[in-house]
């Protein structure tokens, strides 16, 4: 018997009482390798010494303050260390408890940006078909997952969507990848042409689309070409590194790979590593001075932000990522784990693809390789492969609809920053007979 409404009703979970390291242990005493991090958030594994003697510190000293009173040390010197380091014209951080809230208050933000600048007519979000940026009905109207906004369609804002920058799907036989890059990125100008320029405010895309498509990196120059489309007809470029940023990649924000300078960058999961529940937005500077120019503040907020016990344990976090050069690691690792699932699966009869940046990879399954034909949608391969995985103790995070939100399957792959070439190839090898599995 339980008392939660549970994701799925029907289904049986296993409890969870402990963790350690890149595993955690069920009440059963069984183990299992955080092969994604839960949802690409556990980033130092479970029970890290350091965070959770930083939490106990701060619950000694202080455990909530409202922020329409205080500010707080551990807030202030977060703040101060991600804008350090975010990319060039970013200078504030405003703190919330999640990815969705940062993105929903992104889109805030621009909103409000071009009504204090006197462009109220600006109201039009472009993003793209097979995004995720939450479950608020403003995120998830921004958002492309199809799947998860049908029933609540009619409660959404008019928002419009481009394709995505995917190259197994898209790019066309002879076509390079720059050219290709080119052609995608020219859909964001064509929507905002036929919008009308002076009404967009805002697009919005994951550097590297996580859980609604597995890993889709962009090709080489997509997102130089979508920058310089937002200078030309002066729409907000907000980067949603929710689930790709925070060193997921191999660097700290997704999007320096790319070159690019985002005027809003959302963060999460990998933010506080799963210790506490902490999101941001993080803001350029003339986005800022429009507020404080303006009516001198930002029309929103949520009881918990700026939560004093969050904002000490993603400072734990981000400080034991650095001190332990762990993004070295992520680049180290995710080449060799690429390479161990490329052996793997380079030549597997029903794997069609395998992608990603540093330890942010996918697999993208398919009936037929040479044709690229998905899987019957009713034979739900992605849950399929969960439970296979799960009976032998490994976590992924699989999902359906990945072509069109109907059609497609993918494994996603997110393993802890201190994953080490041992636990690397018992994951693939464990993947591979649960992938094997499901097919049998």
């Amino acid at each position: 018997m339980t008392y939660i409404l549970h994701r799925q009703i029907h289904g049986e979970l296993p409890v969870a009482v402990g963790g350690r390291g890149v595993e955690l242990f069920d009440d059963t005493g069984k183990a299992y390798i955080d092969a994604s991090g839960g949802a690409a958030v556990s980033c130092l594994g479970h029970d890290h010494p350091d965070i959770v003697a930083a939490l106990k510190r701060q619950a000694d000293r202080l455990a909530y303050a409202h922020t329409s009173f205080f500010t707080t040390e551990p807030a202030e010197a977060l703040a101060e260390r991600l804008v350090k380091a975010a990319p060039e014209g970013i200078s504030h951080a405003y703190f919330v408890s999640g990815g969705s809230e940062a993105n929903e208050a992104a889109l805030k933000m621009a909103r409000q940006y071009f009504v204090e600048k006197g462009e109220p007519q600006r109201r039009n979000i472009v993003a793209r078909r097979q995004s995720y940026h939450g479950n608020t009905l403003g995120t998830l109207a921004a958002g492309g997952n199809e799947w998860r906004r049908a029933q609540f369609r009619p409660l959404l804002i008019d928002t419009h969507h481009i394709d995505p920058c995917y190259a197994y799907r898209y790019k066309e036989p002879g076509e390079s990848e720059e050219e290709y890059g080119r052609r995608a990125a020219q859909q964001l100008e064509d929507k905002i042409l036929e919008l009308g320029p002076d009404t967009v405010m805002a697009f919005i895309a994951e550097p590297v689309v996580g859980a609604t498509a597995g890993a889709v990196p962009p090709v080489p120059g997509y997102f130089r070409h979508i920058r310089e489309i937002c200078d030309r007809y002066g729409v907000l470029l907000i980067l949603d590194e929710v689930m790709c940023g925070m060193g997921r990649t191999g660097t700290l924000f997704a999007c320096e790979q790319d070159g690019v300078a985002p005027d809003l960058v959302t963060i999460a999961k990998g933010l506080g590593g799963g210790y506490q529940p902490i999101g941001a937005v993080l803001l350029s500077r003339r986005i800022f001075d429009a507020f404080a120019e303006g009516s001198g503040l930002f029309q929103h907020g949520h009881t918990y932000i700026g939560h004093p016990m969050a904002c000490a344990a993603a400072l734990a976090v981000q400080e034991v990522i650095e001190r332990d050069d762990l993004l070295a690691n992520v680049r180290e690792m995710g080449a060799y784990l690429r390479g161990r699932l490329e052996a793997r699966f380079g030549n597997h009869a029903h794997v069609g693809d395998i992608r990603g940046r540093g330890l942010f990879l996918g697999l993208e399954l398919v009936e037929d390789r040479a044709t690229r034909e998905p899987f019957d949608p009713a034979r739900k391969m992605h849950a399929r492969v969960k439970k296979e995985a799960m009976a032998r103790g490994l976590m992924v995070y699989p999902a359906g609809g990945t072509i069109d939100g109907a059609r497609g399957d993918h494994v996603l792959l997110a393993p802890p920053f201190i994953l080490d070439r041992a636990t690397a190839d018992v994951v693939v090898e464990r993947l591979g007979e649960a992938i094997d599995g499901a097919l049998s």
